[in-house]
């Protein structure tokens, strides 16, 4: 019976890894080993609805000590500089797939020229607004339905005060051997601190991978076929005065690849996430600083987007960049960590401490198919973005493999954005939807069999909806009133 885990890696997989086992099995002895060699990577700073619900729904801890300690800002989606239109939000409400009251067709049938105010949230982000108002003019400021901008050394700050305050031992070492017998680590041989023993191991040691890639050799699954970008350029810039805080990550295509746009409080975070087999470091550097002038410090970071095949094997998981990596196109990688250490933690309470081998393998086919889904949705993005004719994205067109969105492809073509794609081809445990795929098919005007031409009738009932989100979204708060507020003394946060 497992008794005692010990977290490789102090990163925020580690951190996040630990914080969720010791919250839902506190009898369990939970440790971290993290080595000081090792920095924070820091590739994209922003999440999904998934990371908050996932703190303070599941985990049930409280918003005030986030708030104070990590200090994030609010996303309430992505603005796309993406395909044929000049932008197009992917918001994290339904846009798409629904069907306003008094009309015949899905809301996605109306989109084919303007994606104008077709949700609360996208009138929101048109206005660089952040949270509307109750009845009361009192601004609602949700806990677990909206995302975050959050700096990652603000965030390893509170997650490490988080799992200290939990009873989670933290020390600083580097790991020089492993002992095991088969598939079973007994224990971790430590360059300064001698030897630490466990039942159970979690490997959140990045992309070193140290034991399930590095220890077990587990064969590893490229998604290059798929995502062709292998490196990001990354550098923050100061915030200019009065510049509006924006409610959301941009998207932009660039050249070889795109840039994003992560605002903070005090600076704004860009990187360029490009293939080296288009254009070298220096050259995107230079394109990245021409696009972002403002820029100071920049760094270069090289990964390799895909999985390995299993990330449970014997009494190690492997969890975050040490289990996988896709590139930071939808933030899905504080996502699919919540997801892990979630399925983790239950896995080991329904065992009653003792899972058996049909339960680690259900865990590893679980995870398997979340990876792969991200990577044919992000597939999706560059298959169809006809914004630029550079090589890179010629090529993107022409080449990228879109696995398991290759039938949602198909059935949209066919029938336009109709909600039965849900049942045909998306699982239940997608990350996205149906919401997602149709929010990235109707913003880039792939085409389909199924033109709607609504009479005037309809159109008048579909802008009375737009005028109504686009009301409440003009008496919003800004991202710069609504921190005011909840640093207010007064603030409450509702349970």
């Amino acid at each position: 019976m497992i008794q005692k885990i010990l977290v490789l890696g102090g990163g925020s997989a580690g951190l996040i890894a630990a914080i969720t086992l010791k919250r839902i099995l506190p009898h369990l002895e939970v440790s971290v080993v993290r080595s000081p060699e090792i920095g924070i990577i820091g590739v994209g700073e922003g999440t999904t609805p998934f990371f908050p619900h996932h703190l303070h729904r599941y985990l049930r801890l409280p918003p005030k000590d986030f708030y104070e300690r990590a200090q994030p800002t609010w996303k309430l989606g992505i603005r796309f500089l993406w395909g044929e239109r000049s932008e197009f939000p992917y918001t994290f409400d339904a846009q798409f797939a629904t069907r306003f009251t008094n009309l015949p067709r899905n809301n996605g049938f109306y989109c084919s020229s303007s994606l104008k105010d077709m949700s609360l949230s996208a009138a929101l982000m048109a206005r660089r607004k952040a949270f509307v108002r109750d009845p009361q003019n009192r601004p609602v400021i949700p806990v677990s339905s909206v995302a975050y901008h959050i700096e990652n050394i603000k965030l390893v700050a509170y997650l490490e005060w988080q799992a200290s305050a939990l009873g989670v031992l933290i020390e600083d070492d580097t790991v020089e051997s492993v002992q095991r017998h088969g598939d079973t680590i007994t224990s971790l041989g430590l360059r300064n601190g001698g030897t630490r023993h466990a039942d159970f191991f979690i490997d959140a040691s990045g992309f070193h991978s140290r034991l399930i890639g590095n220890e077990f050799a587990e064969p590893f699954i490229s998604f290059s076929d798929s995502l062709f970008c292998d490196r990001a350029v990354i550098g923050p810039r100061e915030r200019l005065p009065n510049e509006p805080i924006d409610p959301f990550t941009t998207a932009e295509t660039m050249d070889h690849g795109w840039c994003w746009r992560i605002d903070h409080e005090h600076h704004v975070n860009r990187g360029y996430v490009y293939s080296s087999a288009f254009v070298s470091d220096a050259d995107a550097e230079t394109e990245f600083r021409t696009k972002n002038p403002a820029i100071t410090n920049t760094r270069v970071v090289h990964f390799r987007s895909g999985r390995y095949q299993r990330s449970w094997i014997g009494n190690t998981v492997a969890v975050g960049n040490a289990a996988g990596f896709v590139e930071p196109l939808e933030a899905t990688a504080l996502m699919i960590l919540c997801a892990q250490c979630r399925t983790i933690a239950d896995s080991l309470l329904d065992s009653l401490g003792q899972p058996g081998p049909l339960l680690k393998d259900v865990y590893n086919r679980f995870m398997a198919a979340r990876w792969d889904e991200i990577r044919d949705f992000l597939a999706l993005h560059y298959r169809f973005n006809s914004r630029l004719n550079t090589p890179f994205w010629i090529h993107a067109r022409a080449n990228t493999a879109l696995h398991g969105a290759q039938d949602i492809v198909d059935f949209y073509s066919e029938n336009g954005p109709s909600l039965l794609a849900k049942a045909v081809s998306i699982s239940e445990n997608d990350q996205f939807g149906i919401e997602g795929y149709l929010a990235m098919l109707i913003g880039m005007n792939v085409p389909h069999a199924m033109p709607h031409d609504p009479d005037p009738s309809e159109l008048q009932r579909l802008i009375a909806h737009q005028s109504a989100f686009a009301s409440r979204a003009d008496a919003a708060i800004s991202v710069s009133d609504a921190l005011q507020l909840i640093r207010n003394p007064r603030w409450r946060w509702t349970p």
